[in-house]
């Protein structure tokens, strides 16, 4: 199958390479330093199920792709419309979009742009860029995706390459589960460059991210979202099971890049707002994570 990754940051280099080791034509669209790291050598795959180089294509431009098959949309949730819109006249009549993005607006702006099928994902997989066109895999690596037609033959496509991928009937409740969870994490794993595990070492810890998740599912009820009722208790323990893990938010400030801040704690604020619901945990991480983008200062 004729694959094409948009975004090849992180997320999109590891689905991208395990669907290149299963022998899928794949090519990477990204940033100039990766793509000739990649061109160059091929991408540098770190992981405890492979290490070495995948020979792969990248690209900096849409425009150069070929019709792909199926697109992994990976781009910050910030340049959605506009990577749609450039995407939109390269696309075949019946190309899949799978949104691997954080947030759980992105299907709708997608399916806004473009008429193809476009299926929602929630991503679990811990990785990392820690140089141009290398990609360390830190852990786990499964897909949750959205029912609809064309789900099922995917589903056993990303499978087949080892990707364990299972089919929501209610994807939405998926997304806004991962969403609560980086609601609670990554503001406060990103202002302090600090993993999980440290991070809930300091006292009060447990309580912010304790006001956040209550914020937010009253926000999630107003919205119609049904949510399973020990999410809280499971948010909570999520640092013990990933105690070495920073937040992709903390990640994008380390490299001076922006983050999706806006579309996770911001995004809850807004809906907050709509509804009437007060949401000040929410609102000063997200007011936290955008001092130090101004500052700089988390910049490596």
């Amino acid at each position: 199958m004729r694959i094409a990754v948009i975004g090849a940051g992180a997320v999109g280099c590891f689905y991208g390479a395990m669907l290149l080791r299963a022998g899928h034509d794949v090519t990477l669209i990204g940033r100039q330093t990766h793509v000739d790291a990649i061109n160059a050598q091929g991408l540098y795959f770190e992981s405890p199920i492979f290490t070495g180089f995948i020979p792969a294509k990248a690209a900096t431009d849409i425009a150069d792709l070929t019709p792909p098959d199926l697109v992994l949309f990976a781009v910050k949730s910030g340049d959605t419309d506009d990577t749609a819109a450039a995407l939109r006249p390269i696309l075949k009549p019946d190309t899949i979009v799978l949104s691997l993005q954080n947030g759980v607006d992105n299907p709708q702006r997608l399916r806004a742009i473009v008429s193809q099928p476009v299926i929602a994902a929630a991503v679990y997989v811990a990785a990392e860029m820690p140089a141009a066109g290398h990609i360390k895999h830190n852990g786990r690596g499964e897909l949750v995706i959205g029912a609809s037609p064309q789900s099922e033959a995917l589903a056993k496509l990303l499978s087949d390459a080892s990707v364990p991928t299972t089919i929501a009937d209610d994807i939405d409740a998926v997304q806004w589960s991962k969403l609560i969870n980086n609601c609670a994490y990554n503001a406060l794993s990103a202002v302090a460059g600090i993993a999980y595990g440290e991070m809930f070492k300091v006292d009060g810890v447990p309580d912010i991210v304790t006001n956040a998740v209550v914020e937010c599912l009253e926000v999630a009820r107003a919205c119609g979202i049904s949510l399973p009722a020990d999410l809280l208790d499971k948010t909570l323990a999520l640092a013990a099971s990933m105690p070495l893990q920073q937040s992709s938010t903390s990640q994008d400030l380390a490299r001076g890049k922006p983050s999706e801040i806006d579309f996770l704690n911001g995004f809850i604020v807004r809906k907050g707002a709509e509804h009437g619901i007060p949401t000040p945990t929410n609102h000063a991480l997200q007011v936290m994570v955008k001092l130090v983008e101004r500052s700089g200062s988390r910049r490596a």
